[in-house]
């Protein structure tokens, strides 16, 4: 009975509210969004402080004056025709278009207009999104440099892959000549038959390069399939068999926690090949390689880190300019700053992220995060 009698009262109260001849002006006044009514006749009626301000125009002006004439000139002929739609009575939601301010400063307003047929007049409100339209521009300048940057990439990796072929074809026919029977010793035919994988691997690979390059020709996204990643290590492994023998490189492998991901192949071969060269280049002079790579989940999210002893670098330091194309951070005679950018962007086009941890002399941690 209690909460009846309180709904009753608040009704009451609601009526007698609406019974009394309330004044909308303070409201009209101090919005802070831009309030105006305007004719069919494409004239200002009336507007709000807010919408004076951001013009800058004297309301003398602003009534005096066809609302054409605030409109940008390329906006104006669509300003029209939705006007148009408006004295048909038709409400005008979300309309985008740009006023230029007695300072010549353009601003855009997102405009929300409802006709009243009967007085022929129009009640709008608008929001300005002058800076919403700054950052859409800044996006949009960006994605195009993006867009060029990775044609260029694409076209580099094509002609870089269709031009080795023919020498790599050539070495592998040199050693398809040789009679290996007439060789006896023993370590000569080792280095050979090591020789001959790392070149049937290449071969492979370039081969592989081209197929996806013009799929992608054709698709936007790179295949996805359930990779292997183990496959995928002892393929890597395979082609660069003599520079980890070379360099005594013991590996540590835990796939305890999964041991295959949603991901491109190809750019998991990428990522194993770049993190696992790097850290026998950038191994310390007076120890011998040793790269750890673990599978972990954190939150149900798959997780891989590849940890190595080597000589490390100032994480903190590069953290803005890590991952940039042809960024060196030492003066290594093979480094050319393109690994860590094509590891970056493999992992970004597949939706997840890379962090690195490293410190001069403590050697470096990459935890790729999968999508």
């Amino acid at each position: 009975m209690i909460e009846q009698k309180a709904t009753s009262t608040n009704l009451d109260s609601l009526i007698q509210f609406q019974k009394k001849d309330i004044s909308l002006e303070p409201f009209f006044e101090q919005s802070p969004d831009v309030l105006c009514i305007a004719g069919f006749d494409g004239y200002f009626k009336k507007v709000n402080p807010a919408f004076q301000q951001l013009l800058g125009y004297p309301l003398e002006e602003i009534y005096s004056k066809p609302i054409n004439d605030f409109i940008l000139d390329e906006d104006k002929a669509v300003t029209d025709k939705r006007r148009e739609q408006l004295k048909h009575d038709k409400p005008l939601l979300n309309f985008e278009n740009r006023y230029v301010k007695r300072s010549g400063e353009v601003v855009w307003l997102s405009w929300t207009s409802i006709p009243l047929k009967s007085e022929r007049l129009v009640y709008a409100i608008a929001k300005e999104i002058t800076h919403v339209k700054k950052l859409e521009e800044e996006r949009n300048i960006l994605l195009a440099k993006l867009s060029n940057v990775n044609k260029n990439l694409k076209l580099l990796t094509y002609s870089t892959s269709h031009d080795l072929r023919s020498p790599v074809a050539n070495l592998q026919m040199v050693f398809d000549l040789l009679d290996m029977s007439k060789i006896e010793d023993e370590e000569t035919i080792e280095i050979l038959e090591s020789m001959n994988m790392a070149t049937q691997n290449l071969k492979n690979t370039l081969n592989e390069y081209l197929d996806v390059l013009e799929r992608e020709e054709k698709e936007t996204e790179a295949e996805i399939e359930e990779v292997d990643l183990r496959a995928i290590f002892d393929q890597v492994c395979k082609s660069i068999d003599s520079l980890i023998k070379g360099s005594q490189t013991t590996f540590k492998f835990d796939l305890e926690a999964f041991s295959t991901v949603h991901f491109s192949r190809i750019y998991a071969e990428s990522i194993f090949l770049n993190l696992i060269t790097n850290s026998i280049k950038y191994s310390k002079p007076d120890e011998f390689p040793v790269i750890s790579i673990r599978a972990k989940l954190k939150n149900g999210i798959k997780q891989l880190i590849f940890s190595d002893n080597g000589k490390g670098f100032d994480a903190i330091m590069l953290k803005d300019r890590m991952f940039g194309l042809r960024q060196k951070f030492t003066d290594h005679k093979d480094s050319k700053g393109i690994g860590l950018y094509l590891i970056h962007n493999n992992i970004q086009s597949m939706g997840g992220k890379i962090d690195v941890e490293s410190e001069v002399g403590e050697g470096a941690t990459f935890t790729i995060t999968f999508k």
